[in-house]
């Protein structure tokens, strides 16, 4: 039996998504995109192109769920099938978009450069446990108006798995589509197998950009997947209560996939978003907080109560370093985001409020997901009944470490971390080196590299992607890309 966890009634879910329903259609939301407002308007919508607002209503949002997939599914860069979203199947990515990196050498936080991106799609396309790549930090040796195609383009270049990524420009869009056209071939085999998932953010309270609500109607047009990150933080901009904020959040999400809907009747889509509480002490949206999690644990709930598929920032830290918050905040995030079902769960690697990222939590959090999806598998009997053999057995030889019995379910049962999680007793610890726990995640992401071969684009493929991307950089006068030899 697969265990689950729910923070909500089903009557408590009725009443969040009938109150942010009744928001849209009376107070409305505030979007910055001409196209976007004419489009509602001609849906019947009651729209104020002067002051960028549009106000909805229950048919237009009721169509959008109508035509909104229950599930879709991604796929590497050969086409293989990675992520099943659907149902309570869980798949776990890396956090994304990090401005700053946590230097394992000299335990300093710094920018990352283009080689220390080169390292994390090398790390991540060898981790067993975490099913598709994220654009995880934002190299600072580009010029910025490339920093979103180019995070993309060394994903491909030399990561297999497909990409949890996004744009902050309205520019970047084009090639960031041919980029992924490239790999597939044509423009109806990415819409067959989808590469990547884009992330489309709505401002709280109630906004949506120019650029962000037209990346939504880009993403649709090309049945490019896109995740709804809505953000408001309790206490102020949301509501200070967990079921205010979620009944703002749900409000925010269902006006997203109203402009997707509308635009393309089966875009596919995640229900997500990066909510927090706002801690009033240090004036921080603590992302490893226990309220957090509980928001985004329930708006997953909703989520499903809706038919849709879903995802949430979870299982990351606010730690500044790789220590004992850093395990703690992440472990439980883990556990409650897979026991609630969330499809998609991204956060691995992730510190400080979502701004940094370090390789070697990343390493770790592998070993935590592999645990969590252990625990999913629940507790199944398998010729446990009758247990009398197995007692007969065990007081005749003393143990049962080679009993057939064990050896057909030994590795079925147990999962076996890394050593980067120590399990050794104390003399063979002492003796293999008395190595910390930064020292052990730091030995496992170098052999991960070291063990890491090329990913399996052609080369022609990649000679393509390389035009792409210096076609791109000479817009913003880059003569040529950062060396890419790690």
């Amino acid at each position: 039996m697969r265990p689950k966890l729910k923070f909500l009634s089903e009557d408590l879910i009725r009443q969040i998504v009938d109150e942010s329903v009744g928001i849209l259609c009376k107070l409305g939301v505030e979007l910055n995109n001409v196209e976007v407002l004419s489009m509602l308007s001609d849906y019947g919508a009651e729209v104020d192109i002067p002051n960028n607002h549009v106000t909805l209503k229950e048919d237009i949002i009721q169509k959008a769920l109508d035509t909104s997939p229950k599930s879709f599914k991604l796929y590497d860069v050969s086409g293989v099938e990675t992520n099943d979203f659907s149902g309570y199947k869980v798949h776990f990515t890396p956090g994304s978009a990090a401005l700053n990196i946590l230097d394992y050498h000299d335990n300093r936080i710094r920018k990352p450069l283009t080689s220390d991106y080169i390292k994390y799609a090398k790390l991540v396309n060898g981790l067993d446990h975490i099913k598709s790549q994220s654009t995880a930090i934002i190299p600072a040796d580009v010029h910025d108006k490339i920093s979103d195609s180019y995070r993309l383009f060394l994903s491909l270049l030399y990561g297999d798995k497909p990409v949890i990524t996004g744009t902050f420009t309205i520019e970047a869009f084009e090639v960031m589509k041919n980029m992924q056209i490239t790999v597939r071939g044509t423009e109806a085999e990415l819409k067959e197998k989808p590469l990547t998932v884009f992330s489309a953010c709505p401002t709280s309270p109630l906004k949506w950009s120019d650029v962000t609500s037209q990346n939504v109607v880009d993403c649709a047009r090309y049945s490019i997947p896109v995740e709804f990150i809505s953000m408001p933080l309790s206490g102020f901009i949301a509501p200070v209560t967990l079921t205010g904020t979620l009944v703002q959040h749900t409000a925010e999400t269902l006006s997203g996939i109203v402009i997707s809907q509308l635009t393309n009747p089966g875009a596919p889509m995640l229900y997500g978003g990066s909510p927090a509480i706002f801690d009033v002490r240090y004036e921080t949206t603590p992302m490893g907080a226990i309220e957090t999690m509980m928001i985004d644990c329930a708006y997953n709930e909703i989520g499903k109560y809706l038919g849709l598929p879903t995802q949430a920032y979870i299982a990351l830290s606010d730690a500044k370093q790789l220590d004992a918050q850093a395990g703690l905040e992440t472990g439980i995030g883990a556990t409650l985001a897979a026991l609630s079902g969330i499809n998609s769960i991204s956060g691995p690697g992730m510190l400080d409020f979502e701004s940094c990222f370090s390789l070697e939590k990343l390493a770790l959090d592998n070993e935590i997901c592999g645990m969590t999806l252990r625990m999913l598998e629940g507790i199944t009997p398998k010729e446990d009944f009758p247990t009398l053999p197995r007692l007969e057995e065990l007081l005749q030889e003393g143990h049962l470490l080679i009993s057939d019995h064990s050896m057909k379910y030994l590795n079925e049962e147990q999962y076996f971390p890394k050593p980067i999680i120590d399990r050794a007793n104390r003399p063979r610890w002492i003796d293999e080196g008395s190595l910390t726990l930064g020292e052990r995640a730091h030995r496992q992401v170098k052999e991960s590299l070291d063990q890491y071969s090329s990913n399996s684009l052609s080369d022609d493929v990649k000679k393509e992607l390389v035009r792409l991307m210096e076609k791109e950089a000479k817009k913003y006068g880059m003569d040529a890309l950062p060396a890419r030899d790690v």
